[in-house]
């Protein structure tokens, strides 16, 4: 089985870095487009953490779904990260932005799921990291006092010596200690003054991900947020499945040279977490055939948190349990002659020449049919492949359904926050 797990893992195309310019922008020439990479780009220092296998990929996964369980219940602003094996903030896709005056180029990892953006900074004990942000060198960089409104609006702040605000973050057996910071921001062409942050001075622990992180939730010290007037609090992003030559796709912000011909669905709030960006998922079809799901499962609940987000940062999409046991049954049952095994943490997977069922997600306004690519996961062999969605782990907190990025790749995901919708359109990432 050991073998096995080796050689079934997510297949990855390595390039030379010089086929691809690591240092572009713009990759479609619209001045506000950034390049997206993903983890294992030649493009990213980061790359040294490929051949992940299916099951590591799901321990992730499940670190990181209790994780957003725990931000869909809570009755804070903020909570502590729920403990879990592996990465919790899977940071799947980062990219580029330049940091002070003059800039510092990093590589932070992107999440729809979080607000406040936190940078290893130099002197940094623990960090990780192979890029420090250096606020020595730069003459716009200054530490937030505790009077500061953005002080109230950190995670967990507090106040230290020198009046100076700080904050703290519990990160799966990991801890955070960071400054607030303001320096500039330059993304593509656009320059942002005065863009809060976390710069970090101490962690702890190994479950930390070595890059930063840019929130592009909907809490006030979001990026989407700070750059209101810039942006008009609206993005999109088109993020690049493990074939993509380049592994690079882009996030385009502001309302600009967004899609025109686009489904979109009505975005929901839920008062107890109002980053995650939820919407309406009123079914699911397998083929032909409306897959019979109690409406509890789909349902949007303010109350609990129940409901349906999209992610970027999960990896595989998770339905609650009876809705994944529904649509797997559903799955099963139209491939004939051929008996479903389990492999790696998925549950349904076949070998040799098998006829997929298409799955479609019904959500209100608009339908959603998933190619193969972001169906199926395949071995490396090409052998052996399987539906790549799973179950909800079950605990008291599984109320949430989480659309994640390998189901979202090969499309452009548009939010659309002063208009209150999400819109989708198939688009190739490169």
């Amino acid at each position: 089985m050991r073998t096995q797990l080796i050689f079934l893992c997510i297949s990855l195309l390595i390039l030379k870095s010089e086929s691809l310019n690591c240092n572009e922008n713009n990759p479609q020439g619209h001045p506000s487009d950034l390049r997206v990479f993903h983890i294992n780009s030649p493009c990213s220092p980061f790359k040294n953490q490929a051949s992940v296998s299916w099951e590591s990929e799901l321990l992730q996964d499940k670190a990181r779904f209790q994780y957003l369980s725990s931000l869909a219940v809570a009755r804070k602003s903020s909570v502590p990260i729920a403990s879990g094996r592996g990465i919790v903030q899977s940071p799947t896709y980062v990219v580029r932005a330049n940091i002070g005056t003059p800039a510092q180029p990093m590589l932070v990892a992107l999440d729809t799921s979080n607000d406040a953006a936190w940078i290893p900074c130099s002197g940094c004990v623990g960090c990780a990291s192979p890029v420090l942000f250096d606020p020595s060198k730069s003459n716009s960089s200054r530490t937030l006092q505790c009077q500061a409104p953005e002080c109230k609006q950190a995670p967990n702040p507090t106040c230290t010596v020198g009046n100076t605000c700080g904050f703290n973050m519990t990160y799966g057996g990991s801890t955070i200690e960071a400054s607030l910071t303001q320096d500039t921001l330059s993304l593509a062409t656009d320059v942002i003054p005065n863009y809060t942050f976390g710069c970090i001075n101490k962690a702890t622990g190994t479950s930390l991900p070595a890059q930063g992180l840019m929130g592009l939730g909907r809490g006030p010290l979001s990026l989407i947020s700070q750059t209101q007037s810039l942006y008009m609090s609206t993005f999109s992003y088109c993020l690049p499945n493990s074939k993509s030559n380049n592994f690079s796709g882009s996030l385009r912000l502001g309302p600009k040279f967004q899609p025109i011909r686009i489904k979109t669905t009505p975005l929901l709030k839920n008062p107890r977490r109002s980053s995650l960006y939820y919407v309406n998922l009123v079914g699911i079809r397998v083929g032909n055939k409306i897959v019979d799901i109690p409406t509890s499962a789909l349902a949007f609940d303010p109350a609990t948190g129940a409901g349906t987000i999209f992610d970027s940062g999960t990896v595989f999409t998770r339905l609650v349990e009876p809705a994944y046991v529904a649509v797997r049954n559903e799955f099963r049952r139209r491939i004939k002659n051929a008996n479903a095994t389990s492999l790696g943490g998925f549950d349904t997977c076949y070998s040799g020449s098998v006829v997929f069922p298409s799955v479609t997600f019904m959500f209100a306004g608009m339908n959603v049919t998933l190619p193969p690519d972001n169906l199926l996961i395949h071995s490396s062999s090409g052998s052996t492949s399987c539906l790549a969605m799973a179950a909800a782990p079950i605990n008291v907190n599984s109320v949430l359904n989480v659309i994640a990025s390998m189901q979202q790749q090969n499309h452009r995901v548009l939010i659309d926050l002063p208009n209150s919708r999400l819109g989708i359109s198939r688009e190739t990432c490169t």
